[in-house]
């Protein structure tokens, strides 16, 4: 019989994605002892396992983020200016794009965010205020009453367990696995009208409609070889899939624009007398071969997360595992296969088929198959003491050129309310939101104690998660969460009576300003 460990401390993570490794800084830097599991090898999530560079608003370089997210940026930067061959006018760029993909102006490889992450983490590492459990994965928990006692995690390796206990425990994991696992109320899928009064909500709660996950994958491109990986099994469905919603088969380079649904051509490489948008290959990549000494580089490296790949003919939480295995597995096959199509049948512009010089980078992601981890965009969601909802940041709804004024702000954000095809069979919802804050009240639930929310589970809806869950916001919201326990811990205090005291939130407050957390936009910011 396998024997089980029981791990103490003051705070503990579960997830190590980028919430969680926010928090963990937090949490350690105000001097608390913190465990942080995660089920994968890498920590990160979006920025390393799950293959996603940065999406982030056009001010992330003046404002608008975390001082700890700006040094994390700094500090994937300088990485490639002390460790890769740069050319000289790569290296005077102050905010060099090492791939200058257009989706982010710091679009970088996994691996270096690893780095990146592990350094920073590792002075409290060395130190003993952080320990990391990876390829652990929470199995159940122990509740008496309104508090979590202790969390159970599994070694996905050796099958032993290990129980844990805190005065405060927090949830970061991808799906929000923490609240089933402790009985804390949580709402998933897509509120009705009726229930959140957002003009884009449905008419019918659904609570099994969620965004498309996907399955990312790294490529280059060697001209005159072939790389054309074997034919994938569920290759032939997935060739003749063709949604009621799409303009086109999902394999192919025609797909909806997000902001009107409108067809939309795009190309894999830049055509002469298209934008860059138009170019796939240009989209997310993160090694552009140009920054680089002539030769040390063969090809650019770009990330696949497009429209092809997005996977909704199931949700991959609140189902049987048989179930969700089921659904994972049919993702990695419709990656696979929309690389099998770009190497043996797309079309190109000079009428030719396939594109087999197209190889499969597995080293990038870390992975025997080179595919990425699944990024799934949707959480289970904390019903918490303040619920955002579209009308808090939506241009129609709110006067000002900034989302409603949150007085228990702990944080800002902002990007577009951007919701992916469903799996409730519906297109792009893709609609303009303001900059926001981040309440405090969204990441308290509204009856257990002693459990933050740390990711995209926090009190927000199916609507407004679409602006809320990328990687500036998520750190911030880990690292407000890793400070908000350790605040507690240090008054006695619940997060509750703090928010809801007017001098210890004030003095929580500040003692985020003082780490560098931006509470507020400044007013110039979109005039």
């Amino acid at each position: 019989m396998t024997a089980v460990t029981r791990l103490k401390s003051d705070v503990m993570i579960i997830g190590g994605g980028v919430g969680g490794a926010a928090a963990a800084l937090s949490a350690a830097r105000s001097g608390k002892k913190v465990v942080m599991t995660e089920e994968e090898k890498w920590i990160g999530g979006q920025l390393t396992s799950q293959a996603v560079p940065p999406d982030e608003h056009p001010w992330i370089e003046q404002f608008g983020c975390t001082a700890t997210y700006r040094d994390f940026r700094n500090r994937v930067r300088e990485y490639y200016k002390q460790h890769y061959p740069l050319t000289p006018e790569a290296r005077r760029k102050q905010n060099l794009n090492p791939g200058n993909g257009w989706v982010s102006r710091l679009c970088h490889e996994p691996k270096v965010a690893l780095a990146v992450l592990h350094d920073m983490l590792a002075p409290y590492e060395s130190s003993g205020k952080v320990e990391i459990l990876h390829k652990h994965r929470i199995t159940g928990a122990e509740t008496e009453g309104d508090l979590i006692k202790t969390v159970t995690v599994r070694n996905l390796e050796t099958g032993s367990d290990v129980i844990l206990e805190a005065p405060y425990f927090l949830d970061a994991t991808e799906c929000g696995d923490v609240l089933p696992a402790a009985g804390v109320e949580y709402v998933t899928g897509a509120e009705s009208i009726e229930q959140t009064g957002e003009p884009s909500a449905l008419e019918e709660a659904d609570p099994l409609d969620m965004q498309a996950v996907s399955v990312c994958f790294a490529l280059d491109y060697k001209e005159g070889e072939d790389h054309t990986i074997e034919k994938p099994e569920d290759y032939e469905f997935w060739k003749e899939y063709e949604p009621d919603f799409w303009p086109d088969k999902l394999l192919s380079w025609t797909h909806p624009f997000p902001e009107n649904l409108k067809p939309w051509s795009r190309d894999l490489f830049k055509q002469e007398g298209r934008t860059l948008i138009d170019s796939l290959w240009l989209f997310r990549r993160i090694i552009d071969k140009d920054n680089f000494e002539e030769g040390f580089y063969e090809s650019d490296i770009t990330l696949v997360n497009w429209p092809q790949i997005d996977y909704w003919l199931g949700p991959v939480f609140e189902i049987p595992e048989e179930e969700r295995q089921k659904h994972l597995k049919q993702a990695k096959q419709l990656s696979l296969s929309f690389l099998y199509w770009m190497q043996t049948e797309a079309p190109r512009p000079d009428g030719g088929y396939g594109y087999p010089g197209l190889r499969l980078r597995k080293d990038i992601v870390g992975t025997e198959d080179g595919m990425a981890v699944p990024y799934i965009r949707e959480s289970r969601r904390i019903e918490a003491e303040f619920t955002v909802v579209e009308q808090h940041v939506s241009p129609d709804h709110q006067p000002e050129v900034k989302g409603e004024y949150f007085y228990d702000s702990v944080g800002v954000g902002s990007y577009r309310i951007d919701l992916h095809p469903s799996t409730g069979d519906r297109n792009y919802l893709d609609v303009s939101s303001l900059p926001f804050q981040i309440p405090l009240g969204s990441l308290i639930p509204k009856r257990v104690k002693n459990l933050v929310a740390a990711a995209k589970n926090i009190g927000v809806t199916h609507i407004t998660t679409g602006c809320y869950r990328l990687h500036p916001v998520e750190w911030n919201i880990g690292e407000a969460a890793g400070a908000l326990a350790a605040y507690c811990i240090e008054k006695g205090l619940t997060p509750s009576e703090v928010r809801n005291s007017e001098t210890e939130l004030k003095a929580f407050q500040e003692t985020l300003e003082k780490a560098g957390v931006e509470l507020d936009w400044p007013e110039l910011q979109v005039r």
